[in-house]
């Protein structure tokens, strides 16, 4: 499993783990102040949703805002051998690629639960392999205000990354791949499906949901 250590401190008040802004950030809001933008600083634990944390984030929300991570793309480029395919018949899962000039529109998501008890969690469920790391992005939502989140990000040095596949290469794969936690069509269909009831659309997402539909019939 690979995760970057978190900055975090005791709360004296409670026994979880509590994440805060270092200081060697405080240049970097200053910067973001002088651009009218504002960055949030409560000590909770945010959680930029991408794929399945937007309609099953395993954890109880305290709030959730539509937000935006530049420098980032979501694909299906990584592999899936647990949880939506097998080794022998592997599917496909969202991943956060680094791309310059690209971004990602997700959601934020404030947990309302202990931070440890939620990165735990978080981290039984995404680094299953080493094929993403967790680490810290900032995220601007739509009001202005930015939040520093946890997210999970493909390494694109894994032997689970599959980037440039065709469309219809990856239709293909979802549309027979089932993993320990069900088909990959219910992957892509429920994160489709809420995404755009949120008003985020995703063109690729638009055109795999149909296809796939087409060749299961």
């Amino acid at each position: 499993r690979t995760f970057r250590p978190l900055h975090a401190r005791a709360d004296s008040s409670n026994t979880s783990v509590v994440l805060s802004v270092p200081s060697c950030a405080v240049p970097v809001l200053s910067a973001l102040q002088a651009k009218g933008l504002c960055m949030v600083n409560d000590d909770a634990l945010w959680v930029f949703a991408y794929g399945s944390l937007v309609w099953n984030p395993g954890f109880n929300v305290a709030e959730q805002h539509i937000g935006q991570v530049a420098g980032f793309a979501r694909s299906f480029c990584m592999s899936s051998i647990h949880h939506r395919g097998t080794v022998e018949q592997p599917g496909l899962v969202l991943a956060l690629d680094a791309k310059d000039g690209a971004s990602c529109e997700g959601v934020a998501l404030r947990s309302a639960d202990p931070s440890d008890v939620v990165l735990d969690m978080l981290r039984e469920r995404e680094l299953v392999s080493s094929a993403y790391y967790e680490d810290w992005i900032e995220v601007t939502l739509r009001d202005g205000r930015m939040v520093r989140a946890v997210s999970y990000i493909i390494d694109p040095t894994h032997v689970q990354y599959c980037a440039d596949l065709s469309l219809e290469t990856q239709a293909q794969i979802i549309a027979r791949s089932t993993g320990g936690r069900g088909p990959n069509c219910e992957y892509l269909h429920n994160t489709y499906s809420h995404l755009e009831s949120l008003g985020l659309r995703d063109e690729d997402l638009k055109w795999l949901s149909a296809r796939v539909r087409e060749i299961k019939g």
